[in-house]
């Protein structure tokens, strides 16, 4: 019983990195490695592989909960009472779409990436870069010239889509690179990281898909203690995005993603050091 304690408070643990390290520009993954030296579950590689992708879906569904008035494509029509689409909820899911088409076109690779770039010097590195350009970009910020999401273009949404498959390369960032090259294009702050938010639900519930069903068909089975581990670590991930989702939306009104960069630097630096220590990184 002990035993099973100390794996449900591990997946807690993993619960609460990534429900941190996914909104905020800093790399899961950076993290993960890191946490990946502390605690060890009793359980095969292939399911630490499948929860370490699966577990972002408790994250998507804060994002769900949170903006559900914006998402949901479908209203209430003030002169007929009726239940009508929603114009400019459809518009919002067609340039999400267009977003994420980049990353459809190079998903085959991400088994590639990850076995060849998943290590220490590969995700310090990619780390540290990220965290200089951060810091090189809000020195000299682009003029703002998007307010609000209605304001991003099809044209704004392929390239923020197209500097999102970067985030193919393990410790790059998922939320960093989409943020990064928003505040390149022009987005304010607020802008592109709500839409980073909302890019978010298709890439990652179809990779948590993709990484159960290769789960299944190579003939892992799921115990009840996988199980917990799994609802456990989804729903406390659910709980910690809740906060850190308001809290990146209010923080972004008032301060500039320097200070994030400066933390990924520092990180970088942290997971080399650890990975001196530890050959097997």
């Amino acid at each position: 019983m002990l035993q099973l304690v100390l794996e449900w408070l591990k997946a807690a643990l993993m619960g609460i990195v990534e429900g941190i390290t996914e909104w905020l520009p800093i790399s899961s993954t950076g993290h993960m490695i890191l946490l990946e030296q502390l605690i060890k579950f009793n359980a095969s590689e292939e399911f630490i592989s499948m929860f370490r992708v699966v577990i972002q879906l408790g994250a998507i569904l804060a994002v769900v909960v949170l903006f559900w008035s914006k998402l949901w494509p479908f209203g209430v029509s003030p002169k007929t009472h009726r239940i009508a689409p929603k114009k400019e909820t459809w518009t919002l899911w067609l340039k999400i779409v267009v977003a994420t088409l980049p990353v459809l076109a190079v998903s085959p690779l991400d088994n590639w990436f990850e076995a060849h770039f998943y290590n220490a010097p590969s995700v310090a590195a990619a780390l540290i870069l990220y965290g200089v350009l951060f810091i090189l970009v809000e020195r000299k910020p682009k003029p703002c010239r998007v307010q609000s999401l209605a304001e991003i273009t099809y044209k704004d949404a392929l390239i923020i889509g197209l500097w999102q498959v970067l985030a193919i390369i393990p410790g790059t960032s998922r939320s960093g690179a989409t943020i990064l090259g928003g505040l390149l294009l022009g987005l304010s702050r607020g802008a592109v990281a709500e839409f980073t938010f909302y890019l978010a639900i298709p890439v990652m519930a179809g990779a948590s898909l993709l990484k159960t069903v290769k789960y299944i068909v190579g003939g892992a089975a799921l115990g009840l203690t996988e199980a917990g581990i799994l609802v456990i670590g989804c729903v406390v991930a659910f709980v910690v995005s809740l906060g850190v989702i308001r809290f990146l939306m209010d923080y972004v009104k008032k301060h500039t993603f320097t200070a994030f960069g400066v933390y990924r630097i520092a990180l970088g630096a942290l997971v080399l050091l650890v990975a001196a220590f530890t050959p097997v990184l």
